[in-house]
């Protein structure tokens, strides 16, 4: 059989982007599976949302975002750290960078190792690389909430840290207004999750029960198609916590009966695959997902450092 691509290093076709009107002033853009993103207009600015891996990346969406509103960026709000996610912000020129404490404190921490590791695993995404200056960091934190006015009649937008999980520093984006959620990697519909830097067992516990309790009608997840209504809202919720809850019983039979990585990733494998075998990046992200959880359940509680040469070990020993 065949050596499986590594990660998504195979993955290089271009993919059909979708922009979308949610609600007046509220937009969004997904590409079957790579990182959505979106924006919110207010009186006489733009919050927009997630950056791209690269800011000639983030110029195309701009571009379509620049169609529908001329308003400068005031706010741009990061969800958390990975480098596809946030290295493309010096393309917006906006007045602020907001994230949680803890993504600057991973930022600090692990942010040149993270856009090594994602550039290797996903080099579609980094379209001319040589555009990004640098590490991406965010001008304002805050720790559990913060509420930006829009002016006029538009309402507000709360920034909230539910809980961790896809990482220690995820916050969602939420209009009251139009009930419109932008979740992040917290929550992603019809597409796998990454876990490899997650907090599995509080990810599928409280902060998506603090996620599902805002009761969103139109969701934004990380990746994956935008959905509408209630209870389209609620299944992508449930099904992200599934992907959750199968990782962590099936790892911890392994880990009960003393097997080791390989044998936990061959059994998460052969629960996820008949459901989300077909989705985006499932091939992808189960070698780094089992590694993260094993080591979760095995005592460790904060994830190891992805680099280059990790990502390499690990799925040369899980694909063999």
């Amino acid at each position: 059989m065949a050596k499986k691509p590594f990660a998504s290093s195979a993955d290089l076709a271009p993919k059909q982007e979708r922009f979308e009107t949610i609600a007046p002033g509220v937009f969004a853009m997904s590409a079957e599976g790579d990182p959505n993103v979106g924006a919110i207009e207010g009186e006489d600015f733009l919050i927009c949302i997630e950056a791209r891996a690269t800011p000639a990346a983030a110029r195309r969406w701009l571009a379509s975002l620049r169609e529908v509103s001329s308003k400068p960026v005031r706010f741009l709000v990061l969800s958390h750290y990975h480098a596809v996610r946030v290295l493309g912000a010096s393309a917006f020129g906006a007045d602020a960078i907001v994230a949680h404490q803890n993504t600057a404190e991973l930022i600090d921490e692990r942010g040149k190792q993270d856009w090594e590791s994602e550039y290797q695993r996903m080099p579609r995404l980094f379209e001319e690389p040589e555009s990004i200056p640098g590490l991406t960091r965010p001008t304002v934190t805050f720790a559990d909430h913060l509420q930006i006015e829009l002016g006029g009649d538009r309402g507000r937008v709360e920034l909230s840290y539910l809980g961790r999980g896809h990482t220690r520093g995820d916050i969602v984006v939420w209009h009251p207004a139009s009930k419109t959620l932008f979740a992040g990697d917290l929550v992603e519909a019809e597409a796998a999750l990454y876990t490899g830097d997650a907090y599995h067992r509080e990810w599928a516990t409280v902060t998506l029960d603090n996620v599902a309790r805002l009761g969103a009608e139109h969701l934004v997840g990380g990746r994956g198609k935008v959905v509408h209504g209630s209870e389209q809202v609620l299944a992508a919720i449930e099904q992200s916590r599934s992907f959750l809850t199968t990782l962590i019983s099936e790892t911890q039979k392994v880990i009960d009966r003393g097997g080791s990585l390989k044998e936990a990733f061959s059994a998460c494998y052969a629960a996820l695959s008949p459901v989300y075998g077909k989705w985006p990046i499932f091939e992808h992200t189960v070698p780094f997902d089992v590694a993260r959880v094993f080591d979760e359940l095995s005592g460790v509680e904060h994830p190891v450092i992805w680099t280059g040469a990790r990502d390499r070990e690990i799925w040369d020993q899980l694909q063999d």
